[in-house]
């Protein structure tokens, strides 16, 4: 891995440490478009419409190497590697002459986000520079695991707070969004992306000086993060395995969004769920449209632990929760942060004691968007559990304390967009 221009790089740092790398990104001539060939994060891709609509977009959507479409695990990971071979081989993607960590920027929806792009360091659970909030599935560790070590590449960063004390990285932000960047481009959804490279030795050394006093929460990216992590006891040598792909945000300058995913129930139609309920939760229908559906959700939530059901057609809310019920499912060895949680109560009480199901990828799909939810839960006869968001603040007070919510609990963003700039492990 190539630091030059690290001013700390005799010592190692406390905090985080983040490396120049040479950064894979298309050549805009070789492609329809930039926003043509990008995709949100693989697991925020609402699929099979979502899949096929990027795939339709360009031949060279990014979306070919992060879900690639092919009937065994083994295959799909391979058709991912040929592909990216392909693709360098053809001038599709090429590798930026020297290494920097990135500056990128995202405005749209009234928000303005700014952070920098670059291969962390790697630090061990038990060393606290990189706060995990939520469980993992290890199925999908294993599949992200696979792709990873047979691409060679990160595809996407993860996406990680801190909290910053205005020099350095700041300061380096905004004098390089001066300059023109080397991408531009607005995507489906109406944000805008810009990046820039950042290469001089100085303002390394002052990113670095910043970065190394901090510990970030990881905001997106939990599986992605347990994959590294793994790869890297499989490769035991110093080396570019040691370091992995990440957009690092500060959100004291840029504060991020915190949403719910929502748990699709494929094989639990609604009237079942709301029978086996029974007077376990107050039970009330809510006339729509989901916006108002929602503001009923918001408002019970303000009271204590709330869920919409949807899948039929129409709205029900589940709030007012038996507390005895929750006293006998939900575990007492933890803080009681953790156990007021809406999805320490779904899991706990709901999924695991009342409805019985089991939390794999036959019966529970996890789904960012609200409207896809409701809408693919009425296509299959199922449920859609819709969450109401939890604050940041307890998300990293519960991270501090090294207490994991459950899997799926929050879905920070604005969300990078996938496909701007790539890692190879064999050019670091």
């Amino acid at each position: 891995m190539n630091t030059s221009g690290h001013a700390a790089d005799d010592v190692r740092a406390p905090g985080l440490r983040l490396a120049p790398f040479r950064g894979l990104r298309y050549v805009p001539a070789r492609v329809g478009s930039l926003a043509a060939v990008t995709s949100p994060p693989y697991d925020v891709v609402v699929r099979p419409d979502g899949l096929h609509h990027l795939e339709s977009a360009d031949p060279h959507n990014i979306v070919r190497l992060i879900l690639p479409q092919a009937i065994t695990a083994g295959t799909r990971h391979r058709k991912a590697a040929v592909t990216l071979d392909r693709w360098l081989a053809d001038g599709i993607l090429a590798p930026d002459p020297d290494p920097a960590i990135y500056v990128y920027e995202q405005r749209g929806d009234g928000i303005l986000q700014r952070g920098l792009i670059g291969a962390l360091e790697l630090s061990a659970p038990g060393e606290g520079v990189v706060l995990p909030h939520e469980d993992v599935m290890p199925h999908v560790v294993e599949d992200r695991a696979a792709l990873m070590r047979t691409t060679a590449a990160n595809l996407e960063p993860l996406l990680l707070t801190y909290r910053g004390d205005g020099d350095g990285a700041g300061s380096v932000i905004d004098r390089t969004v001066e300059r023109e960047p080397l991408l531009s481009t607005t995507t489906e959804d109406g944000f805008h992306h810009r990046l820039w490279a950042v290469t001089n030795p100085a303002d390394l050394a002052a990113v670095a000086a910043e970065l190394g006093r901090h510990q970030a929460l990881i905001a997106d990216g939990h599986h992605r993060w347990a994959t590294y992590l793994r790869l890297r006891e499989e490769h035991t040598a110093p080396g570019p395995w040691n370091y992995g792909l990440v957009l690092l945000i500060d959100t004291a300058r840029y504060p991020l969004r915190v949403r719910a995913i929502h748990r699709l129930l494929n094989r639990l139609p609604v009237a079942d769920a709301l029978a086996a309920v029974g007077d376990a939760f107050l039970v009330t229908r809510v006339d729509g449209p989901l916006s108002a559906a929602q503001e009923a959700l918001a408002a019970a939530t303000a009271k204590g632990n709330a869920f919409l059901l949807a899948g039929d057609g129409s709205f029900h809310l589940l709030d007012r929760p038996d507390p005895e019920l929750l006293a006998r499912t939900i575990r007492t060895d933890r803080p009681d942060a953790w156990r007021t949680l809406d999805a320490t109560v779904l899991h706990s009480t709901l999924l695991d004691h009342v409805w019985h199901i089991p939390d794999d990828p036959e019966d529970i799909a996890y789904i960012h968007d609200t409207q896809a939810a409701v809408d693919q839960a009425e296509r299959r006869g199922g449920t859609a559990v819709l969450m109401h968001p939890v604050k940041e603040e307890v998300v990293r007070d519960l991270a501090r304390q090294g207490v994991t919510m459950p899997r799926k609990s929050t879905s920070f963003g604005p969300k990078p967009a996938t496909g701007l700039v790539l890692r190879s492990l064999a050019l670091d």
